[in-house]
């Protein structure tokens, strides 16, 4: 940015900064996890606003940290609307497999298209949702634009790339990240987004060479994978646009190494434990159950026994929200602080008189989101 004579020089870059601690978040998602358990799921909504307003307060810019100020109960009655508008789809499908499997077959195209569109639609309205409960310095961000608008554009993309066996993709991902851009404010500030499909192609080509070596190299996936995930970080970021605000990453493309193969470590982990756990109460059972009349042990009968199954329901539950902790840990909270770290805003002057404006928006989107598991934090 070039100095005007008369007008105040610009400031320096700035870093942005994250001071969440990491033994209170486990904490936070440990505790959600149990209360989870006993609340057979419907504690996710709040959980979900915990886990935000932590890594918004914590993230500070020029010292003065985000506020989110949505509510668990919004995200509730958001989920609730949209199973009411999804249960009847769900059920449709069921009823033409139960009248005729030729029909079934026939349907299962335009089904798998129509949650492909609710799901961009739900993407769309769920960032609108958490941007619209995100303040800054006491200024909400907040987003227009249509989500149906967002969604077909998304599919035509997507077939793009579906014709291209992925080459496309960058260009998908800097054409939809543009519409949203263009779409969201921060008060009288209008955004945008300057990156290019191409600057994202050039960066990660190899990677799309490398994507089908992983089908016979395992260990190949987690590299390949964390490193374009770090690729697209640092290139979407660095288009970010908010006025004459801008942002800069610099995220080396080995940032996500260690996060992926820790988190692969623990699912392993989680993986053994439940054998050896299932093995145990298998054990518990048979001899529950006794022998036969021939004196043998009845081990036919122990997978049908009612101790077994309920002992291996509360076993898989334990384990899945045990790797949601996890998961919630490395992929949300480190990744955040990793990203974080490399992140520095330029123009921060120009926010300085900026006005409040803009409404809040549903939680339908984010409803729809949880309902066909296309939620994000």
């Amino acid at each position: 940015m070039s100095y005007v004579p008369g007008q105040p020089p610009p400031l320096p870059p700035l870093t942005a900064t994250f001071s969440g601690s990491r033994r209170d978040f486990f904490r936070l998602v440990s505790r959600g996890a149990a209360i989870e358990l006993i609340t057979l799921g419907f504690y996710r909504f709040w959980l979900a606003t915990d886990i935000r307003r932590h890594l918004w307060v914590n993230t500070a810019v020029d010292g003065d940290p985000a506020e989110y100020t949505g509510r668990g109960k919004e995200l509730l009655i958001g989920f609730l609307f949209a199973m009411a508008i999804l249960t009847p789809i769900y059920l449709a499908y069921f009823l033409i497999g139960v009248e005729a499997e030729r029909f079934k077959a026939f349907a299962g195209v335009p089904l798998v298209i129509a949650f492909y569109a609710f799901g961009q639609f739900a993407i769309y309205r769920a960032r609108r949702y958490r941007l619209t409960r995100t303040v800054w310095r006491g200024i909400r961000f907040w987003m227009d634009g249509s989500g149906w608008a967002y969604a077909g554009r998304a599919m035509l993309w997507t077939l793009l790339t579906v014709l291209t066996l992925g080459l496309a993709w960058p260009w998908r991902a800097a054409a939809l990240e543009r519409y949203k851009m263009r779409h969201s404010h921060y008060g009288d500030l209008s955004g945008d987004f300057e990156g290019r499909g191409w600057e994202f192609f050039k960066r990660a080509w190899y990677l799309w060479v490398l994507a089908p070596l992983t089908l016979l190299l395992f260990p190949l996936f987690p590299f390949v994978y964390a490193r374009l995930k770090a690729i697209e970080w640092r290139w979407w970021l660095s288009g970010i646009r908010f006025g004459g605000v801008r942002l800069d990453s610099k995220l080396p493309g080995s940032a996500f190494y260690g996060l992926y193969w820790k988190l692969i470590g623990w699912m392993m982990l989680f993986i053994t434990a439940f054998g050896i756990y299932l093995f145990g109460v298998f054990i518990l059972v048979e001899r529950l159950v006794g022998k036969g009349a021939d004196g043998l042990p009845q081990i036919e009968a122990v997978p049908n026994h009612a101790a077994f199954l309920a002992g291996l329901g509360l076993g898989y539950i334990v384990v899945v929200l045990s790797a949601n902790v996890v998961m919630r840990l490395y992929l949300v909270r480190d990744v955040w602080a990793t990203v974080l770290e490399s992140v520095q805003v330029h123009g921060i002057e120009a926010m300085a008189n900026v006005a409040a404006k803009g409404d809040l928006a549903s939680a339908l989107g984010e409803g729809f989101a949880d309902g066909l598991d296309v939620a994000g934090f």
